[in-house]
């Protein structure tokens, strides 16, 4: 299965046009050492919550919106290769030097999927998800996911990824395990729904919480801790 470079920043809303262009550039770089796709999407119904939410997960301002971004690779040799060429790059280096937001505050991380199902197309609309799941219940995760993204796609869904937690590192200022509160032996699930649009999205969530499937097993994490939201795409190649 694919591998993921996963991204959450926080970028000011008076920047979007620039942070488009910003990754544009990006782009032409890192499709020469092997990424397959890079998804942006802007957050677009992210709510607070209780426990977690996005917007403290990178320490947003009431005038930034939250970007949930992802890069694909075939397997993570292919990632790592690419990674260790575009640090060398002096192409990239410019672009990161003029980064139209606060690089410290976005998180990143390495994930390996243990779902995609569906396909990978130009998606209307992104559900984003991080989940703090105990390392021990992996087997039980996939178990679970697997039945929920099965009914997720009987109601309009395209593509669901679940993609679980491989280079993660801690971060000075943010990163995915402060997000999640996670604790020790607990991994970080990286994960997402992709829908033709957001009112398929809007009309499908309401059969998929009805839906009596989704209530059958006992979750295996602490799903006040789950941290999540819905973007629209920005950018898709």
């Amino acid at each position: 299965m694919n591998y993921i470079a996963g991204f959450v920043a926080a970028v000011p809303a008076a920047s979007k046009e620039a942070y488009r262009r910003h990754v544009t550039e990006a782009a032409s770089v890192l499709k020469e050492f092997g990424t397959t796709r890079m998804v942006e999407a802007w957050g677009d119904d992210v709510p607070g919550g209780k426990t977690t939410d996005f917007r403290r997960a990178v320490k947003a301002t009431p005038d930034e919106v939250v970007i949930f971004s992802w890069h694909e690779y075939p397997d993570k040799a292919a990632a790592d290769a690419a990674y260790h060429t575009m640090m060398s790059d002096p192409r990239l280096a410019k672009i990161v030097a003029t980064m139209p937001f606060d690089g410290q505050r976005m998180m990143i991380g390495g994930f390996a999927s243990i779902i995609d199902e569906g396909a990978s197309g130009k998606p209307g609309y992104i559900d984003g998800s991080l989940v703090p799941v105990p390392i021990a219940n992996k087997a039980a995760y996939l178990a679970v996911a697997s039945k929920h993204a099965a009914v997720i796609g009987e109601f309009g869904a395209t593509r669901i990824v679940e993609a679980w937690g491989d280079d993660i590192s801690d971060g000075e200022v943010t990163d995915y395990r402060t997000a999640v509160k996670a604790t020790d032996g607990e991994a970080i699930v990286y994960s997402w729904v992709e829908w033709p649009s957001k009112q398929v999205r809007d009309e499908g969530w309401k059969k998929v919480i009805a839906d009596p499937r989704m209530y059958a097993d006992i979750m295996p994490y602490d799903n006040h801790r789950r941290v999540h939201g819905g973007f629209a795409p920005i950018r898709d190649a």
